[in-house]
Formats: C-alpha cells, structure tokens, sequence
C-alpha cells in the first residue's frame, strides 16, 4: 500500500506541475498579444499631453489621413455701382468708402457733386443714391436712359428711371408722361417724383435729381442739387410705401 500511495503522489505532483507551467505559458502569450494588439503590431502609449522629454531624434508617427488646415473665411466683396477710375475723393466724414459716402441722419447731402446717402435710410433707397452718383459726368442726351438703363446720356425721365430702377422699385423705363401717373399721388418718405409734360425730376431724401441746371441754365444731365425748384404745374407722385 506505502509502494502504491508514493506513486501516486508522484504523478500527482507531476501533473499539477505540468498544469502550473501551461498556465504560466498561455499567461504569457496573451501578455504578448494583448501588448502587440489584435495584428501583432506592437502598440505605443497614447497620451493628450506632449512630453517633455521626448527624444529630438525620434520620428513622427505616419498617420493614414492628415486633417485639412482651417481657412479663415473670406468677407463677400460688394459688388461696386461705379468704376475705381470715376471715382471723386472728398474730405467728408464718415463715409462707408468712396464709392458708398453715407452720412448720419434721415437726409443724404451733397458735397462735390457727390450724393452722400444717410444713415437711417433703407438700403435701396441708399442704393439708388449711390447709383446716381455714377451719372454725375454723363451728359443730356434726349431719349438717353430709354433703351437702357445703362447708356452713355440720359434725358430727364431717364434719370429719374434709372434711380428708380436700382432702388428696386422700376422694371422697364417710362417717359415723363407715364411717370406723371406712376405709384401714388403726393410726396413720399424718401421719394417724390415732380412730372409734366415735358419735364420730371425727382427729390430723393433731400436732395434733387434733375437734368437742368437753373442757376446756369440749360439741361447739363443728370445731377444732384442740394436746393429745390419751383414745383407748380408737376404732379407729385411717389412710390407705394417709400
């Protein structure tokens, strides 16, 4: 019996041993794996912080992709009424550019010939004042601003037409006797259209634009004048809520 229990003790311890170092050695592998990652490629240690002593000379890790650069975004650039070369400098302030002079207040001024359009007026009617400034060296040509609203001379209902045009308020030109019925009878807010036959001007937030000049005399085309004229015998006539 003393013969039988020694053997099986041995074997015993045998087994358990053989057991041990198979334990010791599938601990190992999966060390091994979990250390290299799922396709045996040797992880490294991720962190959010740079380190400071990291070696100079290591190289960068090769990334699959790299991450566009963020571009500033660029300001839309506003479309210009007139050319740079047509352009008038003046010493007024403020003013927007020297293409858009604006002034404060409800009513534009007049300086060099120049339109400033006022501050609290809504943009298209700002937008026609500054338009207009384009026309200021075109002369009068009768039937001028008819065919086109861009041409190279303009009458006086071609004037007036075309500012009503770029304040958005006019699709196709009219003659002065089709202005002496356009919009609403009586002065508006910021327009007043002053038709008869033969003639029209327009009064647009203070200032006058007319073809003829009565201080010289003659039809000049268009301008801007800061005083007004004698207005009986035109009918008043305004855009519908301007």
């Amino acid at each position: 019996m003393s013969a039988a229990i020694v053997s099986f003790r041995w074997r015993f311890a045998t087994l358990v041993a053989v057991l041990f170092a198979y334990a010791a050695t599938v601990h190992a592998q999966e060390r091994s794996s979990a250390e290299r990652g799922s396709f045996g490629v040797p992880l490294q240690p991720f962190s959010l912080r740079e380190t400071a002593d990291a070696s100079p000379g290591a190289e960068p890790i090769r990334v699959a992709y790299y991450a566009p650069r963020s571009q500033p975004a660029l300001a839309p650039r506003a479309e210009s009424v007139e050319d740079e070369d047509d352009l008038e400098t003046t010493n007024a302030s403020p003013e927007i550019n020297s293409n858009r002079p604006i002034v404060a207040g409800d009513r534009a001024i007049l300086r060099n010939g120049i339109a400033y359009a006022p501050s609290h007026a809504p943009d298209n009617i700002k937008n026609a004042i500054w338009a207009v400034n384009t026309l200021r060296r075109k002369p009068y040509v009768w039937g001028g601003g008819h065919g086109s609203f861009n041409d190279y001379g303009y009458d006086c209902s071609g004037a007036v037409s075309f500012a009503l045009h770029y304040a958005g308020l006019l699709d196709a030109p009219l003659p002065s006797s089709d202005l002496r019925h356009y919009g609403r009878r009586g002065r508006g807010r910021w327009i007043t259209i002053y038709s008869r036959n033969g003639h029209t001007f327009a009064i647009i937030a203070g200032l006058r634009l007319d073809t003829t000049d009565l201080r010289d005399g003659g039809d000049v085309g268009p301008r801007w004048y800061a005083d007004g004229r004698d207005t009986r015998g035109f009918n008043a006539r305004h855009p519908v809520g301007w």
